[in-house]
């Protein structure tokens, strides 16, 4: 089977009147290439994400937003205020806000924005601490991803 390579150019202009951000695609033809090239940059747009408190809607953006968790089946938002139930699972959030945020273990996202600290330990998991004071604890095998994420190397943590 020969595979053929896809590739493209990339053309950046910094405009200092721009009042917001556009992205042109211009090719031969709507391909799989195409497509995956417009769902990652759909995907780092930030869109806000549905909170439910009582019986009220709540728009949150990505950057108002600690960590996300799961517990007893329900996914939560945590913010610096509130905890607001989301009907998203978690990997649907991961995969769609994995720019923003990392997982930490197997119930939990946090914003990689307020991680203020890790906390490595000899004996037991490493700890972050967000800015908002809590700490969660990160299971081993996140820890490398957590790193990789965050741009620490070999002689980071």
């Amino acid at each position: 089977m020969v595979r053929k390579e896809l590739s493209m150019k990339i053309h950046l202009h910094i405009e200092k009147q721009q009042q917001e951000t556009e992205v042109h695609i211009y090719a031969a033809e709507y391909n799989e290439m195409i497509e995956q090239l417009m769902k990652k940059i759909n995907s780092a747009s930030t869109e806000n994400i549905v909170g439910y408190l009582n019986s009220d809607i709540h728009l949150l953006k990505p950057e108002e937003i600690f960590s996300i968790y799961t517990e007893e089946a329900r996914v939560y938002l945590q913010t610096d205020e509130e905890e607001f139930e989301c009907k998203s699972k978690l990997y649907e959030l991961e995969e769609r806000y994995g720019n923003k945020f990392v997982r930490a273990n197997k119930s939990m996202l946090v914003n990689m924005d307020k991680i203020t600290s890790i906390q490595s330990k000899v004996l037991g998991n490493p700890l972050l601490l967000l800015s908002n004071g809590c700490n969660v604890a990160v299971s081993r095998k996140y820890f490398k991803l957590l790193k990789e994420k965050l741009g620490l190397g070999r002689d980071g943590v």
